[in-house]
């Protein structure tokens, strides 16, 4: 009798252990982001959902993701575990992904933390799927292959002109939109029969763009941004559609030849334009934003073209307009973009991103039309030329011309003596 209940308290023991364990592991299972494809959509206030991939992958013992819209893969390595959330914290900028993780599904929100009024869009997400829009779309009847002519109508405010770019293969597709103070970046989606569909999330913008044929040579669309933003657009088939110079929107007033200012680096010290450090340098100096995903893009240019030719001469100088007053705020901003883009030039908190305050920051403009805005100023101390936005690597030849016509510039401020 005795033996026999041994026996009976010693399997029920093991029993109860091999239950702990089992739910132990479910529920780390349960809140772990499984690694593999998963399709995240956020919800627009409109009922449209604006899609994107995000891929998940163990490195090191940890988890990583990567936001991939066609060619560009982002990498997001900030994942904490908070109670039966993950918390995802978004690249270089001041947002999260919120969300309860169960098994293939995950639930939650993309929180924007730097806006004056709440920002909170609603999100699902599923584990294994790797369309963006539908899985098995209707083939697909009408060709956007090309260059458009694009004008969008915000619901408010004054329309404003745009070039749209487009490759297309069968059903998928991909291509931007340029516009005269930056691109839309990497959009992806597909043709489903006659209606075309692309998407975006960088961390810090989503947006969905649709669109279908009225006729052979012109389209109507919608464009849903962020939680509620929506404009239509127009557009007809143009080869030659072209923007204003990107060197011609911005200028110094009448009566200015230089640049003068002197704002607090990262540790609070003043730094003017007029220090021993950039007198007889050519100095390219970058009005940008931590929380603007062009001027990302102008960084991973500039950061890496620094440390090639600052032995040349060359000194660059960022002031950030950012979404916080306070300078502390502000400066942990910067800090993270100078540490996550490998930022080896000076970054100064210049001002809020309000482009009029800009402006006043830097009277001897004109106005401040676009973040970013870059300043090209001779060994002189002159400035030579002022390039209004930035087309970045997702406009594919724009981008290409950018780059050549920077190098061309700078190979001939550098040479100057």
């Amino acid at each position: 009798m005795k033996h026999h209940f041994s026996n009976t308290y010693t399997s029920l023991f093991l029993f109860l252990a091999l239950l702990v364990t089992s739910c132990t592991s479910m529920t780390s299972t349960d809140n772990t982001i499984k690694a593999g494809s998963w399709r995240v959509a956020l919800q627009h206030a409109d009922g449209k959902e604006i899609p994107f991939i995000m891929e998940a992958e163990e490195q090191d013992g940890k988890t990583i993701l990567y936001l991939i819209n066609g060619e560009e893969r982002i990498l997001v390595d900030d994942i904490k575990q908070e109670g039966d959330s993950v918390k995802i914290g978004l690249h270089i900028f001041d947002a999260d992904l919120i969300a309860k993780v169960e098994g293939n599904k995950m639930a939650g929100r993309f929180v924007k933390n730097d806006t004056a009024t709440p920002y909170a869009m609603p999100f699902t997400a599923a584990h294994g799927l790797e369309n963006r829009f539908e899985a098995n779309p209707a083939p697909a009847d009408f060709n956007f292959v090309g260059k458009w002519e694009v004008v969008f109508t915000p619901k408010e405010g004054k329309s404003y002109n745009a070039i749209g770019e487009f490759k297309q293969q069968d059903n998928y597709v991909t291509g931007t939109f340029l516009t005269e103070t930056g691109d839309y970046r990497f959009l992806e989606g597909q043709v489903a029969g006659s209606e075309l569909k692309l998407s975006t999330f960088d961390g810090n913008h989503a947006y969905l763009f649709t669109a279908t044929p009225t006729n052979d040579t012109t389209l109507n669309g919608d464009f849903y941004a962020g939680m509620n933003g929506y404009e239509s657009w127009t557009a007809k088939r143009n080869p030659n559609a072209a923007l204003a110079s990107a060197d011609s929107l911005t200028f110094l007033k009448p009566g200015y030849e230089t640049l003068s200012f002197a704002f607090p680096n990262l540790q609070g010290e003043q730094v003017s334009l007029s220090d021993d450090k950039y007198k007889g340098k050519v100095v390219v100096v970058q009005l940008l934003g931590s929380w603007c995903p062009n001027c990302m893009d102008e960084t991973n240019f500039l950061a890496p073209y620094y440390d090639q030719n600052k032995d040349r001469g060359l000194e660059i100088i960022g002031l950030g307009f950012e979404r916080s007053p306070e300078f502390d705020k502000a400066a942990a901003r910067l800090k993270k973009m100078e540490e996550r883009l490998d930022v080896n030039y000076d970054l100064l908190v210049a001002g809020t991103s309000d482009k009029e305050a800009a402006a006043k920051a830097l009277p001897a403009l004109n106005h401040v039309l676009s973040f970013p805005t870059t300043i090209f100023i001779g060994r002189d101390g002159k400035v030579r030329k002022i390039h209004t936005g930035f087309s970045g690597p997702g406009t594919g030849k724009y981008y290409d011309e950018f780059v050549a016509d920077f190098n061309k510039t700078m190979e001939q401020l550098l040479a100057e003596k």
